[in-house]
């Protein structure tokens, strides 16, 4: 009996994700990660960002068939590209004068890129699939990026992160 209460508190503890970090899923594929440190460090620093974008009539992730009504079976795909985009498009041109702002991103890059990793795991494994839905949604994304200065579209895209963090976990 003891050892039954054993392997029962084994399971559950390598069920149960560490430091508060949440599973989602993306189609077949499974990524731990802790929305709640991404969300409090974009938080932190959401106002200074979005001020810092001079061009309001243009959204990157917005688009109208950018992330919504996503088949569940390519939001994986989708999810994929974008923690790519994220990590070698936006953050790497996203510094500003302000040490602490910019602590901040270093912060939510990190995050993304632990993600990215478990993410190329999934897709190197052919646990994602990707349709020509989540290929035309994220060519429709660069476009919109592509549409902007280096420096304005990184900005945008990271003012722009509540809206994939949002989507995410309406996805969950």
């Amino acid at each position: 009996m003891k050892g039954s209460h054993v392997f029962l508190f084994s399971a559950m503890c390598w069920l149960m994700p560490a430091n508060g970090n949440k599973i989602f899923h993306f189609g077949q594929c499974r990524v731990s990660m802790s929305m709640s440190e991404i969300r409090a460090g974009f938080a932190a620093i959401k106002a200074d960002v979005q001020g810092r974008d001079p061009i309001r009539t243009v959204s990157i992730l917005s688009h109208p068939h950018s992330l919504h009504k996503t088949e569940s079976s390519e939001k994986c795909c989708i999810v994929h590209h974008l923690f790519n985009f994220y990590v070698d498009k936006v953050f790497k041109y996203c510094t500003t004068e302000d040490s602490y702002v910019n602590r901040k991103i270093s912060s939510i890059a990190n995050s993304f890129l632990s993600i990215k990793r478990n993410l190329a795991q999934c897709h190197n494994q052919n646990m994602c699939k990707c349709g020509q839905e989540s290929t035309e949604k994220f060519k429709q994304i660069l476009t919109n990026y592509r549409g902007l200065n280096v420096t304005s579209a990184a900005m945008k895209s990271l003012g722009e992160l509540d809206i994939l963090l949002d989507w995410m976990e309406k996805s969950r």
